[in-house]
């Protein structure tokens, strides 16, 4: 099995990775990598379809039970009405669950949504009121999942339908206790499961002016967290060790490998019947893969993989082997390169961290390997989110995860407050491989922490942001002066976000004459002549309205190179 492996160390996963190593306290190297906006020329048109991140962590108040997170839609600006951003009633979204090393789903947790939309001819808005609870009748437009499970290759079973969706949060006008609406989303399943869907603020941390040649070419372009007031789509699921534990044994066999998925159907029209079997449009395993590591040429064709492809796709081994990262660090800062072949980096994220491997990493720590009822000869390389469970809590989890000696922390699965890009950074660039960090590039992206403060308890995500992004720029679009920040400031609130009584502007009518009487429909001002010009505007656009072509996703899945 040993020969084996190190024959397959060269056919290094599709996920390529940024595939980041650093030096572990006591351990050895580890692996880090970033997030998944809008990486791929496909998905970047399909935002509902489009996973961003994947977090999975021990629950640190819930001892046994494992929690993942999964997002979708990414930069989601809080003022984006009237349609807001619900989730896609035409796809699948999967977490994925391999306990067993052969680099297919063992448990697969399946949501579907559906729409409650009530508006009709009578408004556009996303609701008319003041919304209070879920089944407010002030919120026309609702929606609801059905989840199902499948275990071991067995059929799925429904595990809950028409379970609520956390909405959209509009502002503190049109919802003045988002809180509430947040508890009432979360649902507590028979076998101790824990679900929530609905909006979330967007926790991935980073200034991603990195794509400005790495930060304007002299580390200028740092310090600003680039997604810091947008919002996401989150699916959270809480479930215990033995439901997703090779055997049902979380003793024996502790570690995990994770990774999320959207499906569609084939062929899909605009405004018309979506045709053929669903196959997998996007997915997301350890951040930031198919977003800096994978070239263009070759994105689309990993986000229709499945991770038992990754080893037998040489495509992609040379960026792996050689990856392109370090050699822009060197062009542009001087810090030399490693050598190549990186045999490190292929060794962690094809097998995750064990001895069993033979590679230069000499721990054990997150690899399938080491659990005790798998069949060596079944394992199978491959990219995915891996985690031991077994590893306890830290009770001061550092932001660098493993680099920092807290080997509960990224790259065992990924928390909310790992700082990734950081971690990556120093890993790419050959931390592992010298025990230190490369001092010029310590600081990193100056990103720290995330903008809204994580909640204590499932579903841990910060509540969504409310207000404009670009409260921070001028009327002109200039950017605003040095210092300033389209960021709200980080809340007292446990959940993140800005509390109700903070953000709630003063509605006192007497004050204000530009205050709608209580209860009028929401004309806002719109005049006899406004109102003849956008009734003029919508018969010139339905007068030249034609259906699209499709949007096919291929008609083979299996992608060839």
């Amino acid at each position: 099995m040993l020969e084996k492996l190190q024959r397959r160390r060269a056919a290094v996963a599709a996920s390529g990775a940024v595939v980041l190593i650093a030096a572990l306290a006591g351990l050895g190297p580890g692996a880090s990598v970033a997030s998944s906006h809008r990486e791929a020329p496909l998905i970047a048109s399909d935002p509902a379809a489009d996973n961003t991140d994947l977090y999975a962590f021990v629950s640190p108040e819930r001892p046994g039970y494992l929690t993942m997170i999964a997002n979708w839609i990414p930069f989601e600006d809080p003022d984006g009405g009237p349609n807001f951003y619900p989730f896609a009633t035409d796809a699948a979204y999967r977490i994925n669950v391999d306990s067993d090393g052969d680099a297919k789903p063992d448990a697969v947790f399946r949501w579907t949504f559906k729409n409650a939309d009530q508006r009709g001819n009578s408004t556009f808005l996303y609701n008319n009121g003041p919304v209070t609870s879920l089944d407010d009748e002030n919120l026309p437009f609702k929606q609801t999942y059905t989840l199902e499970s499948s275990f071991n290759g067995e059929p799925f079973k429904t595990r809950i339908e028409d379970a609520p969706v956390a909405p959209s949060r509009i502002g503190a006008a049109s919802m003045p206790d988002y809180q509430k609406l947040r508890d009432q989303a979360t649902v507590q399943l028979k076998g101790g499961w824990k679900l929530f869907a609905g909006q979330a603020d967007d926790p991935f941390f980073l200034d991603l002016r990195v794509f400005d040649l790495l930060y304007g070419g002299d580390l200028s372009e740092t310090g600003q967290d680039t997604l810091a007031g947008y919002n996401v789509n989150s699916i959270a699921i809480q479930v215990p060790f033995k439901d997703v534990a090779l055997k049902g044994d979380a003793k024996r066999n502790p570690v995990v490998g994770i990774w999320s998925t959207t499906e569609r159907s084939r062929s899909r029209v605009s405004d018309g019947p979506s045709n053929g079997d669903r196959v997998q449009v996007s997915r997301l395993g350890n951040p930031l893969v198919n977003e800096v590591v994978v070239p263009a040429g070759l994105k689309d064709a990993f986000n229709s993989l499945s991770p038992d492809k990754d080893a037998g796709i040489p495509a992609v081994v040379k960026r792996v082997t050689n990856p392109e990262l370090p050699q822009l660090i060197e062009k542009i800062y001087g810090v030399k390169a490693p050598a190549t072949p990186r045999n490190d980096l292929v060794e962690i994220f094809l097998t995750g961290i064990t001895t069993k491997a033979k590679g230069p990493i000499k721990a054990d720590l997150n690899s399938q390997l080491n659990n005790k009822d798998v069949d060596p000869n079944r394992f199978r390389p491959s990219e995915m989110l891996r985690l031991n469970l077994s590893v306890p809590v830290a009770e001061q989890p550092e932001r660098l995860g493993v680099l920092a000696g807290d080997l509960q922390g990224f790259p065992n699965g990924r928390r909310l407050t790992d700082d990734a890009v950081d971690i990556a950074v120093q890993a790419v660039e050959g931390a592992a491989q010298s025990g230190k960090l490369v001092d010029a590039l310590a600081a990193g992206d100056k990103v720290d922490s995330n903008d809204n403060a994580f909640g204590a308890a499932f579903p841990y995500v910060a509540l969504p942001n409310q207000g404009a992004v670009n409260a921070g720029r001028s009327g002109s679009g200039a950017p605003a002066a040095s210092g300033a920040s389209s960021a709200p400031e980080p809340s007292s609130d446990p959940a993140g976000g800005a509390t109700d009584s903070e953000a709630a502007p003063d509605l006192d009518p007497a004050s204000s004459s530009s205050m709608l009487p209580s209860g009028s429909a929401v004309i806002l001002g719109v005049g006899g002549v406004g109102a003849l010009l956008i009734m003029l505007t919508v018969w010139w656009l339905m007068k030249r309205r034609r259906r699209a072509a499709p949007a096919t996703y291929g008609s083979d899945p299996t992608v060839r190179f």
